[in-house]
């Protein structure tokens, strides 16, 4: 009795293993028909992807990228003949390809029962495949001009994905050409508008290893580096990219900040000077070597040098006119404070006149500043300090009137 049930189990086990494959069979028979209903295709290989007696046959997988190749191409024939292809059938039907076929491929290369590989369905994959891959370019363009960046990202690394598979080793699929480093720097961009940082990283570090668009490559990966705060990575990253695009003022002036940021001032001031020589007449650099000196190094002296050198290109630079009114007036402000602290009349008296030098000399170039920016309330603030200190009382009211919006 029990070798009887036996076998009716095993004819039951049978008959479902055949339904699947039958499916199969059918769902392939269909998609190549006159006619094809690529829903009622795809419905009846859906089972077989899933089913314990079909999931592990190389052509389960295999006809379910071919019932989507199918679609593809009926989409693209419309094309070809110059009509209206529905777009987003197409290329849907174009990214489902790949999953579908590296399972099949993997299957499809397990050695039998004897311990041979004998594939039957890597020619036809690899045909499939190398045709298709110049679309995926299509398909993410189509979508990057919509502004659907995850979409257009899965194009194009399919694109990447199909040119490193080891069917292709050798061919020209595989080829580092202009198509590929093109698709390298889309995918990188795609990946920046995205929500995955990490992603966004990894996709810029490899697209930075191929000579295409690498100046924008090396400033988009500095930028993340920069949100995500990973100062190792953005200070290597800006360095590589100074070494490489030496001319390029972007890399220099952002080591600079970064050197400024993290309070390295000699190194601030020696890619400075690095700049200058190659920009002599760029005012804002001095501007910036006279701040390091001023608040980085304490040295009043280069800050006033540095300042000065900004004004002699341009004279009517606001923030160098008013950074170097501030070195005389903070000079003046100490020296002040210093003479406070004397008990002896006539010293008391010299150390005043010291302070009250300083903001002579800071005088002009706060009331410069504030000809050129009446409404800037720093320098309206510092000019009100140095009409007191100098005891200049109707400049002092003046000033005091502007501020108090009289």
């Amino acid at each position: 009795m029990k070798r009887v049930l036996l076998t009716v189990a095993l004819c039951v086990a049978a008959s479902a293993s055949f339904a699947q494959k039958k499916d199969v069979n059918t769902a392939q028979s269909i998609a190549k028909g006159t006619n094809p209903d690529f829903t009622e295709a795809r419905n009846l290989v859906k089972g077989a992807l899933t089913n314990a007696e079909s999931k592990d046959d190389a052509k389960t997988w295999f006809v379910a990228g071919f019932i989507e190749n199918q679609q593809f191409d009926a989409e693209r024939t419309k094309q070809i003949l110059g009509q209206k292809p529905n777009e987003p059938v197409m290329y849907e039907a174009l990214l489902n390809i790949l999953p579908y076929f590296e399972k099949a491929y993997t299957l499809d290369n397990q050695p039998n029962e004897k311990g041979k590989v004998k594939p039957k369905f890597v020619k036809d994959i690899k045909g499939i495949l190398g045709a298709n891959h110049i679309y995926y370019i299509n398909g993410g363009a189509y979508y990057f001009d919509q502004k659907d960046y995850k979409k257009a990202y899965s194009f194009f690394d399919q694109y990447l994905k199909i040119s490193d598979l080891d069917m292709f080793k050798g061919e020209p699929v595989a080829a580092r050409d202009s198509n590929f480093m093109t698709v390298q720097f889309y995918a990188a961009v795609a990946a920046t508008q995205m929500e995955d940082k990490k992603l966004a990283v990894e996709s810029l570090e490899r697209a930075k290893a191929f000579d295409y668009r690498r100046n924008d490559v090396y400033q988009y990966l500095c930028y993340e580096y920069e949100q995500a705060k990973d100062t190792v990575n953005l200070e290597k990253t800006l360095e590589e990219g100074l070494n490489l695009f030496p001319e390029e003022q972007y890399y220099l002036l952002s080591l600079i900040n970064n050197y400024i940021y993290s309070n390295r001032n000699e190194k601030a001031i020696e890619y400075l000077n690095t700049a200058i020589a190659k920009t002599p007449n760029n005012a804002q650099l001095y501007d910036v070597m006279g701040r390091v000196y001023e608040t980085g190094l304490k040295d009043y002296t280069k800050a006033e040098e540095s300042f000065k050198k900004a004004l002699e290109i341009d004279p009517n630079y606001t923030d160098a006119l008013s950074n170097l009114g501030r070195v005389f007036y903070n000079q003046g402000v100490n020296k002040q404070g210093e003479a406070n602290m004397i008990n002896d009349t006539k010293k008391y008296q010299q150390e005043l006149a010291v302070a009250k030098d300083f903001f002579k000399k800071a005088l002009p170039y706060f009331e410069k500043a504030h000809q050129m920016k009446p409404e800037e309330t720093e320098y309206m603030i510092a000019l009100r300090g140095i009409y007191y200190n100098l005891d200049m009382g109707d400049k002092l009211k003046e000033i005091e009137a502007k501020m108090n919006g009289n």
